[in-house]
């Protein structure tokens, strides 16, 4: 068994003073995950009843925060945050008059493990008897994710994501009369809210086997269902830089950022980087990925055959950019994971520009660095897979390398300037207004940008310079001496 944290002494010792009589499991997710050798912080609990107001006095008992899951169904949460991580214990009640009837209608096999909470030892946490699916065993050992019965997709279509987000948590695959099943009640998915869709569909971004789940999930007819704006870019052809069509090319670009991820695994600088929480539990990198899926899902609209039969798509990352803020309002990711998202694909073909320079000036440097802030070695990533998955025969061996040494010397560009002091601008609005007797408008902000960057590339060191160079870029005339 896993090691037991001390909360469940707690939740045994409150079920026996308070609520003597109501039976409680430990089901599911973290059984499954203690066979398989992992460890996770989430623990699922089912009572007989009364799953809310016990959890209320648990979280009550463990100082920890209470949180109302499900008022409908009675599940409610008690998280307690420790040195290695926040721990959650979701407790639900029975959906039957028992236990062995409760996991006839759980998901699938490999989740219903099921022990008395009463058995578990501080010691271990499977030590008494097990209940389970018959199957459960056998489709753990042959690492197979199968629906529990006909009706598991109709009571929580949820879970027709879920086996998905499984498969690439596990690498499980999923049993063909289950994927029969998805394929023909796909559309019930629309039935859940986009909160609980975001969350599963996150577990995949994250998982690192991005790239296989989701082409099953298209194989099954599932994903364009998920996500129907993905589907514009099903077989449209591209150009000759490319050698597959803009579909196949953006699996294969996730595929790479996966492996990229990998590649960089020993990069501690950029392993941070990555693992940073953009916001609500999602990871950077999971971002990222949404992105690699997203950033040519402009492509179809904005492509045209050139004179001399080239195809060409300009413009198609701001199309891009839109589209992806439609599906980020859709799925409510938040304000920072929308901007990260939109920034990442409006800026993909950035780097590849910056390439087509033997040694790109200090300049061009600095404008990216600007416009893409806190995300630049995200674009950077990003650019390095979408290169990798470009392999047209127009594409040379000698670009790609050279592409390769530009992205990652930028990427050390960013690393060192974030261990520089913080740049302090030489003048502000206040300077033009004093000084220049300029007037207030949207004139300031390309003044203090060209001033700003003045400054970085060293050519203005001092307020006067900054205010001289201010005057030029406002187009004033230098003021005579009186």
């Amino acid at each position: 068994g896993s090691s037991v944290p001390s909360e469940l002494d707690a939740l045994q010792g409150l079920l026996k003073k308070r609520y003597p009589d109501v039976p409680a499991f430990i089901v599911g997710g973290v059984l499954r995950d203690s066979f398989l050798g992992r460890h996770g912080r989430d623990i699922d609990l089912a009572v007989g009843s009364r799953a809310i107001p016990i959890a209320r006095a648990f979280a009550r008992r463990i100082k920890g925060a209470f949180v109302l899951l499900d008022a409908e169904t009675g599940c409610a949460r008690g998280a307690k945050k420790k040195a290695d991580g926040i721990w959650t214990f979701d407790l639900a009640d029975f959906r039957a008059k028992t236990l062995t009837q409760d996991l006839k209608g759980r998901d699938f096999t490999i989740n219903t493990f099921a022990v008395p909470l009463s058995s578990v030892t501080s010691a271990r946490m499977i030590a008494g008897p097990m209940l389970s699916d018959p199957r459960a065993r056998k489709d753990l050992k042959a690492r197979t994710i199968r629906m529990v019965s006909s009706r598991a997709f109709r009571d929580d279509p949820l879970r027709l994501l879920r086996a998905y987000s499984l498969m690439a948590q596990l690498g499980f695959r999923i049993d063909p009369a289950t994927r029969k099943a998805i394929k023909a009640q796909a559309r019930r998915i629309h039935d859940v809210s986009p909160e609980r869709m975001r969350e599963e569909l996150f577990k995949i971004l994250a998982s690192g086997r991005a790239a296989p789940t989701l082409r099953a999930m298209q194989k099954d007819g599932f994903l364009f269902v998920l996500l129907p704006h993905l589907k514009v870019m099903h077989q449209v052809p591209q150009g000759g830089y490319h050698h597959l069509d803009v579909w196949a090319h953006t699996l294969e670009t996730v595929g790479q950022l996966e492996a990229l991820f990998c590649d960089c695994a020993g990069d501690a600088e950029i392993k941070d980087y990555l693992d940073e929480e953009i916001s609500g539990g999602h990871s950077r990198r999971a971002v990222m990925v949404f992105a690699a899926l997203l950033h040519d899902i402009g492509k179809p609209d904005t492509k045209k055959k050139e004179p001399g039969g080239r195809t060409s798509f300009h413009g198609h990352e701001h199309v891009g950019k839109s589209l992806a803020r439609i599906m980020a309002r859709q799925l409510l990711l938040s304000t920072r994971e929308r901007h990260a998202l939109e920034d990442l694909i409006a800026l993909h073909l950035r780097p590849g520009y910056l390439s087509n320079f033997k040694k790109p000036s200090e300049r061009m440097i600095f404008r990216f660095m600007r416009d893409a802030g806190e995300e630049a070695v995200a674009v950077l990533l990003l650019s390095l897979a979408d290169q990798r998955a470009t392999r047209g025969p127009l594409t040379t061996a000698q670009d790609v390398a050279h592409h390769e040494k530009i992205c990652r010397s930028l990427i050390r560009v960013f690393f060192e300037k974030r261990k520089e002091a913080p740049f302090v601008r030489l003048i502000d609005g206040h300077d033009l207004i004093r000084t220049l007797k300029m007037t207030p408008g949207p004139v300031f902000s390309k003044v203090l940008r060209a001033v700003e960057e003045a400054q970085h590339l060293g050519k203005v060191t001092t307020k006067k310079g900054a205010l001289e160079a201010a005057r030029k870029a406002a187009g004033l005339k230098a003021r005579r001496p009186s």
